[in-house]
């Protein structure tokens, strides 16, 4: 018996008021404290501040990349411009005439695509040359503004020769010559890509399939490619039509007030309508630039200027809205960032491409969590999700078939 007692004294457990009586810490018990409910908030906010740190690390080491290969993605990035053109000319084509074959509708768009670039670069080279000729006669007139431009400052005016005396010109003609060279050279790598991407077109929709095998997964990627796709030519379409409202008219007031080469001055407005911001603010002042020069007074070089600028302030603050709606849905500031960027990345061409390219990253952000946010502060609303949604539905587009 006694024997038993002693075991049950070796597994007794004393409650928690004997055991504190025992430590002479008699106290009231305290509310229990749940210590994961504390700690569970830090890891949530830690993974996300990591992840938002690992998409500002991303976006700067990609921008890096791109501004290193620039050379090489130059020539690719015009030819997928040309290729969303021609597949958009050759979609409107079939629309036209829908007994036309896939192939025929491509071929077609292809001709008139060269057509219209050939057209421009003849107009280009037809009026640049009469155009320089016609600035030689002008150094008496060019003087005369910049000695009032000099009496205006305060300072001593120098001559255009005078000006002209201190550059080499033999110094910039390797310069000229690399460059023309890049040129041909860039414009043949463009049409060779452009080909390889028109022939290889129809693997696209094979290799979407091997990518994702589940449907849910292919109807989702056809959507934000045919996002990205009507998202860029809505563009393009949107920027000839006001180019050319904004060209015609200023054509129209260039003829009234007798301003030479008018044809001339309006193609290159249509041209660098398609720079945004720059583009705009050069088709206004050249003009009225080279009027300095033709006239003897200011009054006609005045009123084009305030002319061509109420055109493109109509153009752009009423015509645009109106047309474009919320098919892009950026946010102002961020066209001119964007201007910026991609200029410094690409050049001419990233200044051309630029409202395109930013579109295209904002939908490809928007589908991913981590990256939502950079697309919400890239749009204009805060809806990112809504850009050109409504311009496109999968089951509506049947690509061409060769």
């Amino acid at each position: 018996m006694s024997s038993n007692l002693i075991a049950r004294s070796r597994h007794f457990e004393p409650d928690a008021t004997v055991r504190a009586t025992a430590r002479g810490a008699l106290t009231p018990p305290r509310a229990a404290v749940n210590f994961a409910d504390m700690a569970e908030p830090l890891p949530v906010l830690a993974s996300k501040t990591a992840r938002n740190a690992l998409v500002i690390i991303a976006v700067i080491v990609t921008g890096a990349a791109l501004r290193w290969m620039a050379d090489i993605l130059n020539p690719l990035l015009l030819a997928v411009f040309l290729l969303v053109m021609v597949d958009g000319l050759a979609r409107v084509i079939r629309r036209r005439l829908p007994a036309l074959p896939g192939g025929a509708a491509i071929g077609a768009a292809i001709v008139i695509s060269m057509a219209l670039f050939g057209l421009s670069a003849f107009v280009v080279a037809e009026n640049a040359s009469g155009f320089i000729g016609q600035l030689a006669t002008f150094t008496p007139k060019l003087n005369l503004r910049i000695h009032d431009v000099a009496r205006l400052f305060g300072v001593a005016a120098p001559t255009l020769d005078q000006l002209l005396a201190g550059l080499d010109p033999t110094k910039y003609l390797g310069t000229v010559a690399a460059a023309l060279q890049d040129f041909a050279s860039s414009a043949v790598l463009v049409l060779i890509y452009l080909g390889f991407l028109i022939a290889s077109r129809h693997a696209f929709e094979r290799k979407a399939v091997r990518l994702f095998r589940e449907r849910d997964s292919r109807h989702e990627a056809l959507e934000v490619f045919l996002r990205v796709r009507d998202g860029i030519e809505r563009y393009l379409w949107i920027q000839t039509v006001t180019g050319l409202i904004i060209a015609a008219a200023s054509w129209a007031v260039m003829m009234v007030v007798g301003l030479d080469n008018a044809f001339f001055w309006a193609f290159l407005i249509f041209i660098v309508n398609y720079v945004p911001i720059v583009g705009a603010a050069a088709g206004i002042a050249l003009p009225a630039l080279f009027a300095l020069l033709q006239f003897d007074g200011y009054a006609q070089a005045g009123v084009l200027l305030a002319a061509l600028w109420l055109i493109t302030f109509v153009v752009g603050n009423i015509i645009l809205p109106r047309m474009q709606g919320d098919s892009l849905n950026m946010d102002p500031v961020i066209v001119l960032l964007s201007l910026a960027f991609w200029g410094a990345i690409f050049g001419l061409p990233g200044m051309f491409l630029s409202t395109p390219l930013t579109v295209l990253v904002m939908v490809i952000l928007v589908q991913f969590e981590g990256s939502r946010w950079i697309a919400i502060l890239l749009s204009a609303d805060g809806e990112p999700q809504g850009m050109s949604r409504a311009h496109a539905a999968p089951d509506e587009v049947t690509p061409a078939t060769g």
